[in-house]
């Protein structure tokens, strides 16, 4: 399993530094669900609706650095640490993102925690 976190994860990276909507796309299964926040009432659903809503929160590649480790999995389920350090006068991040991946690679249900850091 880490080898496939791994490997989607340096996919995901690489999508968020050229927010290329094909490069997002290929993150995900056709059906899938990203939510924003735990129990988001509210997740984008499918790859279009998540390239949309990537795309309108996007960060620019000159704004942030990304660090991540695989915390765990369980079958399909993989759990990631990350911080997010923005550069310039914005706060950084702790980050918890919970992926289930398709025999395929790409995710099926991804869901993230995000806390500032407090320097």
């Amino acid at each position: 399993m880490s080898d496939a976190v791994r490997s989607w994860m340096e996919k995901y990276i690489a999508a968020w530094t050229t927010n290329r909507p094909e490069d997002i796309r290929a993150l995900f299964t056709e059906d899938a669900v990203y939510a924003t926040r735990p129990n988001d009432k509210d997740p984008w659903r499918g790859r279009e609706q998540i390239v949309d809503g990537w795309l309108a929160a996007r960060d620019e590649p000159e704004e942030w650095i990304f660090e991540w480790t695989q915390l765990g999995a369980d079958g399909d389920l993989a759990f990631v640490q990350g911080f997010t350090h923005y550069l310039g006068d914005r706060p950084s991040y702790d980050n918890l993102w919970v992926i289930r991946l398709a025999p395929d690679g790409r995710v099926t249900e991804f869901t993230e925690w995000f806390m500032e850091r407090k320097v």
